[in-house]
């Protein structure tokens, strides 16, 4: 079974950056297809980032293109979110997920405990 921690959310000021990352254990990491989801206030969880089993396939929501990169270092069993040109509309709780098929076609089946981003106008 994988599990994911999450690491560097924090408050930064709008136009900064930030990058995240999810620690994976376990030892099937390979089989895993990875994402990037987040949470504001009051609403549900979107995927602004994914990528496929291999690392080789990248998705990025609209909102997120240009300005965020999902990276996969299959050495150090680590997802990252870099995030750049940061706006106040990105403030949320950030998840990392894992799922054996996609992270986009259904619920992933596992999950980080997410990390706090902040960002101040």
């Amino acid at each position: 079974q994988v599990q994911l921690v999450e690491s560097g959310g924090g408050l930064v000021q709008a136009w900064g950056s930030l990058r995240l990352s999810c620690q994976a254990s376990g030892r099937i990491w390979r089989q895993y297809a990875m994402g990037w989801f987040l949470q504001a206030p009051g609403k549900g969880r979107e995927c602004v980032s994914a990528t496929d089993r291999s690392g080789g396939s990248r998705y990025y929501a609209d909102s997120v293109k240009g300005r965020f990169t999902i990276s996969k270092d299959n050495a150090k069993i680590t997802v990252y979110l870099q995030m750049n040109s940061l706006e106040p509309e990105d403030t949320a709780v950030y998840y990392c997920a894992a799922d054996r098929i996609s992270v986009l076609t259904s619920t992933p089946e596992i999950w980080g405990q997410g990390t706090q981003v902040t960002v101040s106008s």
